[in-house]
């Protein structure tokens, strides 16, 4: 069975402004991770919360090209009350923020990998592989 990954938002955007930090070309690494989804056929999952981030930055017209190059790997999942009442303890319980919190539940129900370099998914102790991008290419 194919891989299937869901993409922090993080990602998503060191992907599109190319990002970069003290020693690392997080741009390049999110390509090399994108790359090898698509030459797999892997899947990456995401939700309407990634989208909701990601227009806190973009406007609608760049996500929309963001996703169409991956269009072909692409599956959106849907949230459910249940998964957003559970983001919330889970929120609470690990003094993390709602939003990482809900990605999280998302990737476990999904059966994704969380590729991200945010610290907070290190405190999920429940059935969740969290991953950096060049760990995985």
């Amino acid at each position: 069975m194919a891989s299937r990954y869901y993409i922090d938002t993080a990602i998503w955007r060191d992907l599109h402004e190319n990002r970069k930090d003290k020693s690392k070309n997080l741009g390049e690494l999110a390509f090399g991770l994108f790359v090898k989804i698509r030459s797999n056929k892997e899947k990456i999952v995401y939700s309407e919360f990634v989208v909701e981030e990601l227009s806190r930055a973009y406007d609608e017209q760049t996500i929309n090209k963001l996703f169409k190059n991956v269009s072909a790997v692409l599956e959106k999942v849907e949230i459910n009350e249940k998964q957003m009442k559970e983001a919330s303890v889970l929120a609470k319980e690990l003094n993390i923020p709602f939003g990482d919190a809900l990605h999280g539940v998302l990737a476990r129900d999904n059966n994704a990998i969380m590729v991200t370099r945010d610290k907070h998914f290190k405190k999920f102790r429940d059935n969740i592989v969290v991953k950096k991008p060049e760990e995985l290419i």
